[in-house]
């Protein structure tokens, strides 16, 4: 996998490659990642590239999709990352996504994961998509809940060792259909 792989009115979601690296150190070092989704440990542009291809790219070879960066179409800015990922613990993929402090507020979580779950639907058939937060972001669950996401069960997340709540989305036949990158 490689390039853009969606496209949305003001977003591009393409797959990460190590030339990334500079923005995965700010992104993956965001007191909000930090916070809500955990330390990584990618402190350096050779840490990001490592994460790069242990993660994303590892995970487009064996499964088909994983996470992507997004970008504002307007001026090519990234922004954030989101996409799924497919984790030992859950029988179907997880939506997850993270944005930059100073792009959150704006619409673009929701149109990024609201693409990516047309695309689980849509591009790849799934039936089932998950996503997990810890309970206290309360702005991640508010979006899950308005993309026709609900509370599944407590999880506890094995790389974390805390609490998460699950949440579960099955195939509506009202969801959007994505455009084609370059669209």
């Amino acid at each position: 996998m490689s390039g853009e792989v969606l496209r949305t009115e003001r977003l591009a979601l393409s797959a990460f490659t190590e030339a990334d690296a500079p923005f995965l150190v700010r992104l993956l070092g965001d007191p909000g990642f930090l916070r809500f989704i955990g330390d990584r440990g990618v402190r350096t542009e050779a840490d990001a590239r490592a994460y790069v291809a242990e993660g994303p790219r590892a995970s487009y070879a064996a499964h088909g999709f994983g996470l992507w960066r997004v970008d504002c179409l307007g001026d090519g800015t990234s922004i954030g990352m989101c996409g799924l990922l497919q984790r030992d613990v859950l029988d179907a993929p997880d939506l997850g996504y993270a944005f930059l402090a100073e792009h959150t507020g704006q619409g673009y979580a929701r149109e990024a994961a609201s693409a990516t779950l047309a695309y689980a639907r849509v591009t790849l058939g799934l039936e089932t998509v998950y996503a997990y937060t810890v309970a206290d972001n309360v702005r991640s669950v508010a979006l899950l809940t308005d993309l026709g996401f609900r509370f599944d069960r407590a999880l506890v997340l094995s790389e974390a060792g805390t609490e998460a709540a699950l949440y579960r989305h099955t195939r509506a036949a009202d969801a959007p259909t994505p455009s084609a990158p370059g669209r």
